[in-house]
């Protein structure tokens, strides 16, 4: 009996469950290889830090389904945490703390929104092509951000609003829980609602989904909204962690993060697909090569060649099974 179905059906396996393989090998490479990997305190450090790209991570993806991109998720994070600080450092935040932790969450997200809204109705409205309509944000964004703060660091002690950063539940950082909530939340919705029927329909066939009666530019402005939002949420998270916030590095190439932990996670780049749980293990998977480098004496000027690795390689994955 001939073993070539059996060799076909297990390179179709390795195709499908590519980013599980890889998740493993790291994992055994760091086991044997990288001291105290297997810590709790690794483990946590590991989770605090793939939260903020698994975030921004599942928001590309919405944007990717539809056939587009978002370039400007790092200068979104920038805004956002410029403007926590600014807020409940203020005379009002100090005179009425409770009112001014608030604000400073909220008005940042809505800040956030508001750059989704921008992102959206350019590219949906207006139909400029989607890596031009996100490179105005990618641009001016962070300048916002470093004229809000004068280009300055800014500092400070506030543990309510550092909770978002350094609180744990059960042991586990605050932050992992918040994105496997996210997760959780944007499967519903992509799985169970029209929104998002119509945003993979979008991905798949724009033309047809107009042609079907669907609200084509209400569902892909939505789609840069949320990956906005979310975006806003990753920056608020990385001030919290940091106790600062300094517009210049916050989410510093974060779009390349999260576009390579999209593609890893099965994302096509052609739209149509959007597998929200496999954006969390494309993060995972960057963030432990970033970790494995750095943690064996690797310069981190090598993690982005190791990210464009990824990328190069997961999409040749994505090409070889249309073939």
């Amino acid at each position: 009996m001939s073993d070539e179905p059996l060799r076909a059906d297990f390179a179709s396996r390795l195709k499908n469950n590519g980013g599980l393989v890889a998740l493993a090998a790291i994992i055994l490479f760091n086991a044997l290889v990288t001291p105290n990997f297997l810590q709790a305190q690794t483990l946590a450090v590991n989770i605090s830090q793939v939260a903020t790209i698994a975030i921004v991570a599942m928001g590309m993806t919405l944007v990717i389904a539809t056939g587009g991109i978002d370039l400007s998720v790092g200068a979104v994070m920038a805004l956002s945490g410029a403007l926590a600080p600014l807020i409940f450092q203020s005379e009002f935040g100090t005179a009425y703390p409770v009112l001014g932790l608030v604000a400073a969450f909220a008005l940042p997200l809505v800040a956030a929104l508001l750059c989704g809204l921008f992102n959206g109705v350019i590219v949906a409205v207006l139909k400029v092509q989607p890596i031009i309509a996100t490179l105005i944000l990618f641009i001016s964004g962070r300048g916002m951000a470093q004229v809000l703060t004068n280009g300055n660091l800014q500092t400070f002690s506030n543990p309510d609003f550092s909770y978002l950063g350094t609180g744990k539940i059960l042991g586990f950082p605050f932050q992992g829980w918040l994105a496997l909530a996210i997760a959780c939340v944007l499967f519903w919705l992509i799985s169970r609602t029209i929104f998002g029927r119509y945003l993979l329909a979008i991905g798949g066939n724009e033309r047809a989904a107009k042609m079907a009666g669907g609200p084509v530019r209400k569902v892909k402005t939505g789609a840069y909204v949320i990956c906005s939002v979310l975006s806003g949420l990753a920056g608020l998270i990385v001030v919290a962690i940091n106790s600062a916030s300094d517009a210049a590095r916050n989410g510093n190439l974060m779009e390349l993060d999260a576009i390579a932990a999209a593609v890893v996670g099965g994302a096509l780049l052609q739209g149509g697909k959007a597998p929200i749980f496999g954006a969390i293990l494309g993060a995972v998977i960057i963030q432990l090569v970033k970790y494995t480098l750095l943690a064996n004496g690797v310069e981190d000027e090598v993690a982005l060649i190791a990210k464009a690795a990824i990328i190069l390689a997961a999409v040749y994955i994505q090409q070889a099974r249309k073939e």
